[in-house]
């Protein structure tokens, strides 16, 4: 991330602002990892992004839901390249956004890493737990008054080191579940379990998941919510086919299979969905078919290598992080079927963006998948086993081969995700959990029952 400290400076500021409507509690949503740029800075995002354009992200969907019900969302992450906490707001949302320097000790221990042991898996995890700036952390959290924490994951040392924070301020600690299941040593399952059974509750969408935490860690049931992310199903509607495909290109006769998200070949079934698309053209020859593939990531080159060998000139790749929400609306609305060939998620936005625009979709069983098409093609998809191309191939197949059929799925994809997803119901869903078992756990319950009034 060239550059950044200079970026910082402009960031530092919170004048010209909107101003923020009144709140009746508030949430600390901290970051898993250990570094902004450790994530984002892959992606080549950096924080005058973050702060200015950058939407596509369950977090902001986090920050409206709970909005919606009045609850305010403080973001929380560390960097290497700040010397103090920096505070600015996320024009999008108007979300305030807190960065704390990374500890000095956690950057020696990252050079030390980088340099020595970058595969020494004992380190990494030392590391981590170096990587929250305690006390940055607590002067933050007691100036925006928050209520709750609520850490992005809890396969992570972050949210070991939080628990007994928030144990010391009285402050309910709370985790999702966005894919970030590792394996761990017996150093660190022994302070994740302690940290699961001494945090308030956790939001685990995926009902494999939600499995695996009770089975491996004995986690009591009441601590465990099935909430799914939301979607802003306002935002994420479709615009005119015709009107998507002149701007972006687009014969209207051609059959068009769509994806979007970041570039990681394996996690996201990249290789199957290449090899399905395939298939799909050797059966169908000189039919017109386009494979539209929209974002980037640590796989790009080869990515790039794979489709300069591929046998067919029919795949556009827009390679690179899309920001404006509108340009993935017109992406989507340009789309006939969407592919999801995604072999590990946690509980995944993008489906929830593509269905939102009224696509069918077709979805290997990752993660999360079989909950948020519980119905099949009455929910507006079609489930597929993971790494299976056959499968993949013949559902999108299928469905590029009736219209009439793809359309009726897309419209029960858009009722299904406007009925269960929406900023409004799962805000509620997650204000409602979080408050009862903060009660539970020793918090104020006078939040508690303005919140529930609130609803």
């Amino acid at each position: 991330m060239a550059g950044q400290p200079a970026v910082m400076s402009a960031l530092s500021p919170e004048a010209d602002t909107p101003e923020q409507p009144a709140f009746l509690a508030t949430v600390a949503l901290v970051a898993w990892g250990d570094r902004f740029e450790d994530f984002y800075g892959r992606l080549g995002i950096t924080l005058d992004d973050f702060r200015e354009r950058l939407v596509g992200d369950w977090r902001f969907n986090y920050v409206e839901a709970l909005r919606s019900v009045g609850v305010r969302t403080v973001l929380f992450f560390t960097s290497a390249h700040v010397q103090e906490p920096v505070r600015f707001r996320h024009r999008p949302t108007g979300a305030t956004v807190c960065v704390l320097p990374s500890p000095r000790l956690h950057q020696k221990a990252r050079g030390l890493q980088d340099r020595f042991w970058p595969r020494w898996t004992a380190m990494v995890t030392v590391s981590s737990y170096l990587s929250t700036p305690i006390q940055p952390l607590v002067r933050e959290l007691r100036r925006e008054q928050c209520d709750v924490i609520l850490c992005q994951e809890y396969d992570y040392p972050r949210f070991d080191v939080c628990v007994p924070l928030g144990r010391l301020l009285r402050l309910p600690v709370f985790a999702t579940f966005q894919g970030a299941a590792r394996a761990v040593g017996p150093v660190e399952y022994a302070l994740r379990r302690l940290a699961l059974h001494s945090c308030a509750g956790l939001i685990i969408g995926a009902r494999s998941e939600r499995e695996r935490v009770r089975a491996r860690y004995r986690v009591p049931a009441a601590k465990v919510a099935q909430i799914p992310n939301p979607v802003d199903v306002v935002a994420w509607q479709a615009m005119d086919r015709d009107q998507a495909r002149a701007g972006l290109g687009i014969p209207a006769s051609t059959r068009v299979v769509g994806w979007h998200g970041r570039v990681e070949l394996l996690r996201k079934g990249l290789d199957v969905l290449l090899e399905a698309w395939k298939r799909i053209c050797d059966a169908r020859p000189g039919a017109p078919l386009l494979l539209l593939l929209v974002g980037t990531g640590r796989d790009a080159s080869e990515l790039r290598r794979r489709l300069a060998s591929f046998p067919y000139d029919n795949i556009r790749w827009v390679d690179r992080y899309v920001h404006d929400r509108d340009l993935l609306v017109e992406h989507l609305s340009a789309v006939d079927v969407y592919a999801f060939p995604s072999r590990h998620e946690g509980f995944a936005v993008a489906i929830l963006e593509a269905m939102a625009c009224g696509l069918p979709v077709v979805a290997a069983d990752a993660p999360g998948v079989s909950d948020l098409l519980e119905e099949g093609e009455r929910s507006g998809g079609i489930v597929v086993p993971r790494g299976d191309t056959d499968a993949l191939a013949g559902a999108l197949g299928g469905l590029l081969d009736d219209a009439q059929r793809s359309r009726r799925l897309g419209a029960h994809a858009r009722r299904h995700v406007e009925q269960r997803f929406s900023l409004e119901r799962i805000g509620t869903e997650l204000r409602d959990f979080m408050w009862v078992r903060r009660a539970v756990d020793g918090g104020s319950e006078v939040v508690s029952h303005r919140c529930s009034e609130a609803g």
